[in-house]
């Protein structure tokens, strides 16, 4: 299926996004944020999609911002708020999704571009292509889709500040050192690596791995103590739900489970 910005279809259980505006460098646009919201409805309504992987058409993942949309509004407060908040809505939605959200980090990815990788949980990038960095201080901009919040969390705080700071660009390979990227391929292997990796996760639990994303996610918004006891409380319901019977009895019968 397809949109104007953002194109999407089912591989193997796997919901495959792509961010389509090759032409304008695949830059956040009201129309591309639509895009990635109804391809999220239309993922998490299947049943069959366990995983959703994320890249850009051409050969850049995303740019940031689309400039012309963001001048236009300039002039308008209210204007500007709503599509700020858009993109703030967007990322969330990518964060608070029960489905994984596995990034393919195939050019730059700088400003809004690094800001949607980091929203995702799984990130991947091509060695030689992928450029990884925060773009905001060389032209007097602000980060605006989250960037001062999710990068220390991600880098620490001087990390972070260095990135936003200097405006340089990270490659694959320090990206990983960083902890920004799980892991650096070849780039004529990232499409298939990546998708692989999520074939992977789409033979697994729905149910348990929305679990084991909202728990680490929302513990971290808190204390130790707290995301302790919020484990404690709701893994005994999860482990009496039919997947993990379907897990236990596949264990003993020492076959694959298949999780409907």
């Amino acid at each position: 299926m397809s949109g104007t910005d953002v194109l999407y279809e089912v591989i193997d259980g796997v919901g495959c996004m792509t961010l389509n505006r090759p032409d304008k460098f695949n830059c956040i646009s009201t129309g591309l944020m639509d895009g990635v919201d109804g391809a999220m409805d239309a993922f998490e309504a299947d049943a069959a999609v366990r995983v959703v992987l994320l890249t850009g058409a051409g050969k850049t993942f995303c740019t940031g911002a689309d400039l012309d949309e963001v001048m236009a509004a300039r002039q308008d407060r209210a204007a500007l708020a709503k599509f700020i908040s858009h993109i703030h809505a967007m990322l969330r939605r990518l964060e608070a999704s029960p489905l994984p959200v596995v990034v393919a980090v195939n050019g730059l990815a700088l400003a809004g571009g690094i800001e949607i990788m980091m929203a995702c949980d799984v990130a991947f990038a091509g060695r030689e292509k992928a450029k990884i960095g925060d773009q905001h201080a060389q032209y007097g901009l602000i980060p605006g889709g989250g960037g001062t919040q999710r990068l220390p969390r991600l880098v620490g705080l001087r990390r972070a500040l260095d990135l936003m700071f200097t405006n340089r660009w990270l490659d694959a390979d320090e990206a990983e050192s960083w902890g920004l990227v799980n892991y650096v391929v070849a780039d004529e292997d990232l499409a298939e690596a990546s998708l692989d990796y999520c074939r992977n996760l789409a033979k697994k639990s729905r149910t348990g791995l929305a679990a084991m994303k909202q728990w680490s996610r929302q513990g971290l918004e808190g204390t130790l103590d707290a995301g302790l006891k919020m484990e404690e409380e709701q893994v005994v319901d999860g482990l009496r739900g039919a997947d993990v019977e379907e897990g236990l009895a596949a264990f003993q019968a020492r076959r694959e489970p298949n999780f409907e």
